[in-house]
């Protein structure tokens, strides 16, 4: 990871610019210890990987062509479509090396989405109504074959910088939490990358329940039974964070950086999916004719669905900015989410050309957009007052930092 100084700086510096006054935990040699997050969301997974294609290309500008994100952040946790995410950027190719640059992100999705989720099953009506009374909407099968192909036996362990990918076992009622440290001490939590894939995206509704079982080497077994990530930690900001200090507690990861748990010494991007407009897809008007089928589907959405998922990744948004601001060192967290989606861009599944374009559109947008901050009162996004875009600030500042190095 020796290019975590270069994005540590280039956040800190973008943050000083920004006049928001960053703690910078680069005193007296000290480094910062780099956290990047991805939401889950279905489809919507093309806004992050918008944005984070941006970011790479930004640096390979700087340090080289093979420059990755990988390289950059000490942890990347990603739930649902952010784990997938999270393992094309991070699972290694046979050169040891990312088995995808971001910048591939949007076209893997814009080529397999159609076929993960058929868009002729949303239109067919006799389709729906089974999937109302019986199976999930998507039988998973594409999917499944996809990362089998694509993962094969890679496992947990063999991650190239240190992953949390969460699911939710069903079976025991419990958070089920695949990180790259776990995996490398023990081998019943060491899973092939393709069932953690198959598992955090597992949404309820949408596809199956995910079986498999994991062997150490003496024989021991685990089963694993599991739903989406996102029932748990859509948002897997905090997640992360709880991993860095727990670890560095029981002494399982060891960083300079870090000798005990602080803010000020961590940075973190979060990433979010995007989420509606907060004028209303749902209302109490609708809603509360609703019974059981009208939570679980309704015009081709599942309200049940969003609302969880939204309001997981919500409350932890919420609750880390407070505790980086409670800290008086709000700006070394950084979230970027779109919270104006409407009509398709805000399903999970709408995987029709038209809307995938409008995703990357809106992902390039949001670079265009000044940092933004959730307001603890409302819960809504207001962007930092009269401040200059992010990519003009970002390519600037990358440019300097090149400058700097040479």
């Amino acid at each position: 990871m020796g290019r975590l100084s270069l994005l540590g700086s280039l956040i800190i510096t973008l943050l000083v610019c920004l006049q928001v006054g960053i703690v910078c935990g680069a005193t007296n040699g000290k480094k910062l210890v780099t956290v990047l997050s991805i939401d889950g969301g279905g489809i919507r997974g093309i806004i992050p990987g918008t944005l984070l294609a941006f970011l790479e290309s930004k640096l390979q500008e700087i340090d080289g062509p093979n420059a990755r994100i990988a390289d950059y952040f000490d942890v990347v946790a990603g739930t649902s479509t952010g784990g997938l995410i999270t393992t094309m950027l991070t699972a290694p190719n046979r050169d040891n090396r990312p088995l995808y640059e971001a910048k591939d992100i949007s076209s893997f999705y814009m080529e397999h989405c159609p076929h993960i989720f058929p868009q002729s099953r949303r239109k067919n009506f006799v389709h729906n109504i089974a999937h109302l009374f019986g199976g999930p909407k998507y039988d998973g099968e594409y999917l499944r074959l996809l990362v089998d192909s694509i993962l094969g036996n890679l496992t947990i362990k063999q991650m190239l910088t240190h992953t949390v990918i969460p699911a939710f076992d069903i079976k025991r009622l419990q958070p089920i939490i695949f990180t790259t440290v776990d995996g490398r001490a023990n081998g019943l939590k060491d899973a092939l990358l393709s069932d953690i894939c198959l598992s955090t995206s597992a949404a309820p509704t949408y596809f199956p329940v995910h079986y498999f079982e994991t062997r150490d080497s003496a024989g021991r077994i685990h089963t694993f039974d599991l739903i989406d990530g996102g029932v748990a930690a859509n948002n897997p900001t905090l997640m992360a964070i709880t991993h860095i200090s727990k670890e560095i507690m029981m002494g399982s990861l060891k960083y300079e950086e870090m000798e005990t748990m602080g803010s000020k010494k961590m940075l973190v991007l979060s990433l979010g999916t995007g989420i509606g407009k907060h004028q209303g897809k749902y209302n109490a008007a609708s809603a509360s004719k609703w019974g059981l089928l009208g939570w679980v589907y309704n015009n081709g959405d599942s309200p049940i669905i969003d609302v969880y998922s939204d309001a997981s990744a919500d409350m932890v948004d919420i609750h880390v900015s407070t505790m980086f601001q409670t800290l008086h060192n709000g700006k070394n967290y950084l979230r970027i989410q779109d919270d104006n989606l409407i009509g398709d861009a805000a399903s999970m599944d709408i995987a029709t050309t038209e809307n995938m374009e409008t995703l990357v559109q809106i992902g390039n947008n949001l670079l265009k957009k000044p940092v933004s901050r959730v307001n603890l009162e409302t819960g809504q996004y207001e962007p930092v007052h009269g401040r200059a875009p992010m990519k003009k600030l970002l390519s600037v500042l990358l440019t300097c930092f090149h400058m700097k190095r040479n």
